[in-house]
């Protein structure tokens, strides 16, 4: 039962990958929270902490390149957005997968069973199913939805109005999964973890590698998180979709799954240029994703912000050795 209970945490915080995760080539650290855990990265180098139900955090660290660094057209504007979430993603699966073969790990010491593991081969199917759930929840969805309401409601033969209806029953689905998921006390432990991966982040800008009591003093709302992407994503769609007046289903669920690396580059953009431009009208529009992070980051425990800052320090620990130019405080 808890080899199974094991691998629902993995699959559910797969889902919430895009939302826990902060997708930008950061010239400082970003990072993701995992099942019991954090992984933080620098930009050479990334390393994670989990911890273990014996109370002991396992940790892993690995060098990084950017995506910039291998081909330099991949850092130009609307390009750089689709590489970088690209990696992030790829970076996020890894961590994910490490995380849930620490959990078995755990569970085949307290039981002494035999060690089960998830293999490479596993990546690929989860990220193709997360995909497939993604486009089926937040593309299909909303659209057939939208869709039966279109003969019963005039207003709806308005091709702006059509989007608009279909882009809050998409906003609804996004809001009523992070929610509900954060009814079940083991899954919102995530939250927790995401909440002191914020607060590690703040804490490392301001003081350079920082104590369980400074990162603590600062908040879980960064407006650099992935939440805060996904939600822009969610609020663009809706205009640009109405700007083509496909009229059949097919075409209109084809132009939503097309046109999904293009938003997300200029969403993308309109993130990096925020956190760059706090008082920018751009940066309005990363304001519902700050306020959806009242679910989606909850105040952590200080061994939560421990593990955090643990998987901070491998990361930068590996950075230093491979000669970058942060330097642990």
């Amino acid at each position: 039962m808890k080899y199974w209970r094991q691998f629902l945490h993995y699959f559910i915080s797969l889902q919430l990958l895009p939302a826990l995760e902060s997708g930008e080539e950061t010239l400082l650290v970003g990072g993701q929270a995992v099942v019991e855990g954090v992984m933080m990265r620098s930009p050479h180098a990334w390393g994670i902490a989990i911890r273990k139900s014996s109370g002991e955090i396992s940790t892993h660290c690995e060098p990084l390149v950017r995506p910039s660094e291998k081909h330099k057209w991949l850092g130009w504007p609307f390009i750089r957005g689709i590489a970088t979430l690209g990696q992030a993603m790829r970076l996020g699966f890894i961590a994910s997968k490490f995380s849930l073969n620490v959990g078995l790990e755990s569970i085949a010491e307290e039981e002494g069973g035999k060690k089960l593991e998830m293999g490479n081969w596993a990546i690929a199917g989860s990220m193709i199913f997360s995909i497939a759930f993604f486009i089926f929840m937040y593309k299909f969805v909303p659209l057939t939805a939208a869709n039966s309401l279109k003969p019963h409601w005039a207003a709806m033969n308005n091709n702006f109005m059509f989007n608009l209806v279909d882009g809050l029953i998409r906003i609804g689905l996004f809001l009523l999964f992070v929610w509900g998921i954060s009814l079940f006390k083991d899954i919102k432990r995530i939250y927790h973890y995401h909440g002191a991966e914020h607060k590690t982040v703040f804490a490392f800008e301001d003081h350079g590698m920082p104590t369980v009591p400074q990162a603590q003093e600062y908040s879980t709302y960064h407006p650099r998180c992935g939440t805060s992407f996904l939600m822009t994503i969610m609020l663009l769609c809706i205009f640009v979709y109405a700007a083509f007046p496909v009229q059949s289903f097919w075409a209109k669920f084809a132009l939503r799954v097309a046109f999904l690396p293009v938003i997300a580059s200029i969403s993308y953009e309109i993130i990096r240029f925020s956190a760059k431009h706090g008082r920018s009208f751009f940066a309005l529009l990363t304001k519902p994703g700050l306020w959806l992070q009242r679910i989606t980051t909850q105040p952590p425990t200080d061994d939560q912000v421990e593990c955090a800052i643990i998987a901070l320090r491998e990361a930068m620990e590996l950075e230093k050795k491979n000669g970058g130019e942060l330097v642990i405080a």
